[in-house]
């Protein structure tokens, strides 16, 4: 057990060094905001849809290595995905985090965001890792406020 958490770690402290999809996307269809006002992470996730599929997306920002290594998976997992996949894929991802839902109990067939499923043993950093996955949804939605995790 100790050596699969200490394999989470690895994965998440790489997604941290070496975020994947960091970056302006000039052609996003949807842009939203989010702030973690408990740590100070703010998040800026940008989108391209091709009927109503992910087709690009994005990030930028600055934060933990929870929340960098969130939004950097994130952005790996929802590419290709339809609206009603990445909606349905953030609720099994909050459920993994918060241990609500069935999901989260009976194993999360999350692939490798499943390396958050410790997070939800510390609550502030449940927030952080979430905060890219509010803001996403808020872009998917065509919300302009800002999100926040308060």
């Amino acid at each position: 057990m100790v050596e699969l958490e200490d394999l989470y770690q690895q994965l998440i402290l790489d997604h941290n060094r070496q975020p994947r999809n960091r970056r302006r996307l000039e052609a996003a269809d949807r842009t939203a905001r989010g702030y973690n006002p408990l740590c100070g992470d703010r998040v800026t996730v940008f989108l391209r849809l091709r009927d109503d599929v992910v087709d690009d997306i994005s990030f930028e920002g600055s934060g933990c290595a929870i929340s960098t290594a969130s939004a950097s998976m994130m952005t790996e997992s929802l590419k290709g995905k339809t609206l009603d996949e990445a909606r349905a894929l953030f609720r099994r991802f909050h459920d993994l985090l918060t241990g609500e839902g069935t999901e989260a109990r009976n194993g999360s067939a999350l692939g490798k965001l499943e390396v958050f499923s410790n997070v939800c043993r510390y609550p502030a950093r449940v927030k952080c890792a979430t905060l890219a996955w509010h803001t996403v949804c808020a872009a998917l939605d065509g919300r302009p406020e800002e999100v926040t995790t308060e």
